[in-house]
């Protein structure tokens, strides 16, 4: 029988701890997005958790996401500026919640470790597992042009968009520095992972209800300017149509969009929830002045911070 999202969630909840706890065996730092992407791998979406929201997003990694503020509650995980750092707490809790029954039942009543749980250690000749996250990635035959394929089911379509982000991460970036995860983190680091949102309590259903995460997504990021009719919009200055919408990379958790666009000088803002109640102009600033854009011609790739409301061009 299909777990449940709630079961689910529960699971990769676990799954992100033990991820982070074998990186610290191993010595290696991962970031948030590569966290999330090993763990949605190891624990695949059902069909609903698969429905895939405005901007790319699927719906089970949106939950996950927002789910992680329980971890930062229970003092298992800290999330800082420089990454995600698991606890010594967090380790052992790996070790005195090692089924998914008694783990979620801990998370959402508050159990402290208990005390003389030990720190768990590399096992004997550990090497850490191949990533499960980009053991999904399909890869063509390099010769062969793209065949058009009946649609793929979306958990299958969702779990193969995890692996080739994940994939896409691990070719590209050299690991981040690495940090030393052993509960050391400062009073200032916790202080800014524990944001008001981490604090709100479990709803009835903790899973499908608001979203709680420590820093929530917008459903949808438009860019709304004077260039939507060459990217194919029917008229500019509109964010609710489907060609101004970014899409979002859980990994850098950043939204991005790309086009190809004429010599020229632009102007544009971010508009979200394909509407014009928020958004941001120059400078982050909420209904601000327009951004700017002179364009010697060619693709253009823009990406938007929702975290700073900052935007980068190239």
């Amino acid at each position: 029988m299909a777990k449940s999202t709630a079961e689910n969630t529960y699971l990769r909840l676990k799954t992100v701890l033990d991820v982070l706890t074998e990186g610290v065996w191993s010595g290696d730092a991962l970031n948030a997005g590569q966290v999330l992407a090993e763990a949605t791998a190891r624990v695949p979406f059902n069909e609903h958790e698969a429905e895939l929201l405005s901007g790319g997003i699927p719906r089970g990694h949106k939950t996950l996401t927002s789910a992680t503020a329980k971890l930062v509650k229970a003092g298992w995980l800290i999330k800082g500026r420089s990454g995600w750092t698991i606890t010594e707490d967090g380790m052992r809790a790996t070790v005195a919640f090692p089924d998914a029954d008694s783990f979620a039942a801990a998370l959402d009543a508050g159990t402290p470790v208990p005390a003389d749980t030990p720190v768990p250690t590399a096992p004997e000749g550990f090497v850490r597992p191949v990533s499960a996250a980009a053991a999904t990635l399909e890869v063509p035959a390099k010769e062969e042009a793209p065949k058009k394929t009946a649609r793929k089911a979306p958990a299958k379509k969702a779990a193969s968009a995890v692996g080739k982000a994940a994939k896409a991460i691990e070719d590209a970036v050299e690991p981040v520095v690495k940090a030393v995860r052993k509960g050391k983190a400062s009073a200032k680091d916790k202080a800014a992972a524990a944001t008001p949102a981490a604090e709100t309590s479990a709803a009835t259903e903790p899973f499908e209800g608001p979203d709680v995460e420590t820093l929530p997504q917008p459903e949808a990021v438009a860019l709304a300017g004077d260039f939507n009719t060459i990217l194919g919009a029917p008229e500019n200055w509109a964010p609710q149509y489907d060609e101004a919408q970014m899409e979002f990379d859980f990994l850098d958790q950043l939204w991005k969009k790309s086009a190809e666009l004429p010599a020229g000088f632009y102007t544009f803002k971010i508009a979200l929830n394909r509407s014009w109640t928020e958004n941001y102009g120059a400078f982050g600033t909420f209904d601000g002045p327009n951004h700017e854009l002179h364009h010697a011609g060619g693709k253009v790739t823009i990406r938007y911070n929702h975290a700073t409301r900052d935007i980068t061009i190239n």
